[in-house]
């Protein structure tokens, strides 16, 4: 039996009635105040683990520097986005004025060819 099992028992003794504190302290070798300290301890620990828990998988630890890269890439996708729209932007343009200038040209042409 494992220290911790041989407490258990002798807390469950001792709450059954069937040892007094002082004989439980004794034979852990304590006094008595300690023992009444480990059974107080032990009894939270008993309700505490009784709790309801949440259901599902537990949240996994947090990890600082991975959240920090995760950030940086997000961040970096969000630049990368903004510079092909800009890009897009720009070629639409570079079409646009193109467009512009070939139909001015042809209305001058018109103009310069028509009668008078």
């Amino acid at each position: 039996m494992t220290p911790s099992e041989q407490r258990a028992s002798l807390i469950l003794q001792v709450r059954a009635g069937q040892i007094t504190a002082q004989e439980a302290a004794r034979q852990l070798g304590i006094s008595r105040q300690a023992y009444y300290k480990w059974e107080q301890r032990a009894l939270r620990a008993l309700l505490q683990s009784l709790e309801d828990q949440p259901r599902g998988r537990p949240p996994s630890e947090r990890d600082p520097a991975k959240e920090q890269l995760q950030s940086r890439v997000k961040q970096l996708e969000k630049q990368v986005r903004l510079h092909e729209e800009r890009d897009q932007i720009r070629t639409l343009l570079k079409q646009m004025e193109s467009r512009e200038g070939r139909d001015s040209t042809t209305k001058k042409k018109r103009n310069d060819t028509a009668p008078p």
